[in-house]
């Protein structure tokens, strides 16, 4: 049973594989990607334009009757229940997630009982004793009298512990626009716990990852302990200015589901690839072992410095060709981060699997459509003769080294440039700055995803760093590789040989990314330290 819907986004289209409800709406940048955002919606009508639901369509799944599975049910069309967990019924929740013992390097000495322990740096830290507490008693102790749900881990005696280590009076707590809801029932939960706290500050401005953490404001603040909820770790906890703790808020879902629905739609011998937000990713790897268990091969890419199979919506892995793989199925509940890896794998099919629907998707991206328009930008700013570089300054969102690396660049060619700083930058901002008539092209080193997504709504070229090497021939262009496989690259904008032409990277937080990458300094500096350790402990060799 299919039904073809478009999305909201300006490139892609959904053929649904299992049936499902449609509601609009969506952040500023890609959909509704914050986790929480969709379980919102379970409600009733769409969580932010407040419309009605939409009634379930009556085609069943291909060879699954989902709807029998144990959770709660909401009556959304006249025939067929659709399955959703209520998001504040505990009955039907899933059992809480047992949280992690805390892990720290310890220092060297003597330590009496009781004492305060710091792990290296101040990334981490650990209470003299914690190590035999049952934390698991202590979190769920404090989620009582909480509307917090039970499959949303919060790692709220974790969080606790490490207030208690360092006394802390403010804590600051920042979460993405779908966990915001929670927020106050996360700070009276931890000044319940901890006596030593006096007040916690939620940070509620535009948090569209980890880029975006805001450890600045919270120096401005007092707090002592700033806590970022549902992304992993890109900005170090050694390079904030406060001490940092991310809780990457694991959500737990039916698994059993996930892999009824794989089962049910691929055969046994293809090969697959899985991957999905920070939230699910120990549910992929659940996922995983009972797929290997039942013959099938499963990939769970890792693009270093994220987790094993943990997608961004500017870094995702790109697998070779070697690799063979036959599809991708991605969880998330929305676009945003499964564009992402599409752009870097484009000759993979891929399918979507959305854990709060119960939803298998096979999505489509205009691969064509977005390498044209992003090629004729590079193209109309090789003709610029000055140009504007805007740093972002949402959080940690532009980096000063990448800033350095473009300036000389640019300095290298010859080119005029001015700096701008901009905290968000729309088709608005960049409007009026070319209305000033001294700007040709602008530079934008904040989200790539600004100038893939939106790109055709401003009305001069915004390139991104990685386009800014291409445009000064300082980095090969994704349409000039040699391999190209001639005219049906540029007819069709994918096909079965494109593997061959260099996908458009996504690496801007990778590990091995180019000097355009957020990431590529810090492993530089890391490097350059190990290499100048080495050259010290030779000089001193007999």
């Amino acid at each position: 049973a299919k039904e073809v819907r478009r999305t909201n986004r300006p490139i892609g289209t959904c053929e649904v594989h299992v049936a499902a409800t449609w509601q609009s709406g969506g952040s500023r940048r890609g959909g509704n990607r914050c986790p929480g955002a969709q379980e919102a919606r379970a409600r009733g009508g769409c969580w932010k334009t407040g419309a009605p639901p939409v009634e379930a369509s009556t085609a069943a799944p291909l060879g699954l009757d989902w709807w029998k599975a144990p959770h709660n049910t909401h009556q959304l069309g006249p025939h067929h229940p659709i399955q959703r967990s209520s998001w504040n019924t505990r009955a039907t929740m899933d059992p809480a997630p047992k949280p992690r013992r805390f892990r720290g390097g310890l220092n060297a000495g003597k330590t009496e009982q009781n004492a305060v322990v710091k792990a290296r740096g101040h990334g981490q830290a650990v209470a003299g004793g914690t190590r035999g507490e049952d934390l698991q008693e202590l979190e769920l102790e404090m989620h009582k009298g909480t509307s917090l749900p039970m499959h949303y881990n919060f790692e709220l005696a974790k969080t606790a512990k490490r207030i208690r280590t360092l006394k802390a009076t403010t804590v600051a707590l920042q979460m993405p626009e779908g966990l915001l809801m929670f927020a106050c029932s996360v700070g009276d939960a931890l000044k319940k716990a901890c006596d030593t706290l006096e007040r916690c500050v939620v940070m509620s401005d535009a948090t569209y990852g980890a880029c975006c953490v805001d450890d600045r404001g919270a120096e401005a603040m007092g707090a002592q302990l700033l806590v970022h909820y549902g992304h992993s770790c890109l900005v170090p906890v050694d390079e904030t200015r406060v001490p940092c703790m991310y809780v990457f808020v694991d959500i737990k879902f039916n698994v059993d589901h996930l892999v009824e629905c794989v089962e049910q739609n691929f055969a046994v011998n293809e090969k697959l690839l899985v991957a999905g937000t920070i939230q699910f990713a120990s549910s992929l790897q659940e996922a995983k072992l009972r797929w290997q268990r039942n013959g099938r091969s499963v990939e769970v890419p890792q693009s270093k410095p994220l987790s094993p199979g943990e997608v961004l919506g500017c870094t995702a892995p790109s697998m070779a060709a070697d690799k063979e793989l036959d599809a991708i199925v991605f969880v998330a509940d929305g676009r945003f981060h499964l564009e992402a890896i599409m752009i870097a794998n484009p000759t993979l099919p891929t399918y979507r699997y959305d854990p709060y629907a119960k939803v298998m998707t096979r999505e489509y991206y205009d691969h064509k459509g977005m390498k044209d328009q992003r090629r004729r930008a590079v193209e109309e700013a090789r003709e610029s003769k000055a140009f504007g570089v805007v740093l972002g300054t949402l959080g940690r969102q532009g980096n000063p080294k990448v800033l350095e690396q473009i300036q000389k660049l640019l300095d290298s060619k010859g080119v005029e440039y001015m700096l701008f700083l901009a905290d968000e930058i729309s088709p608005e901002m960049i409007g009026t700055l070319v209305e000033e008539g001294c700007v040709d092209a602008f530079i934008q080193i904040a989200c790539p995803r600004l100038s893939i997504d939106w790109g055709e709504g401003f009305k001069v070229p915004v390139l991104t760093p990685f386009e800014a090497f291409v445009a000064f021939g300082a980095a090969p262009a994704w349409w000039e590789s040699p391999s190209c496989c001639s005219h049906t690259c540029k007819e069709q904008g994918c096909s079965k040989n494109e593997a061959k032409v260099q996908p458009y990277p996504m690496d801007y937080y990778a590990k091995d990314g180019g000097p355009w990458s957020s990431s590529y300094h810090r492993e530089r500096k890391r490097t350059q330290v190990r290499d100048r350790t080495q050259a010290q402990v030779g000089l001193h060799k007999p």
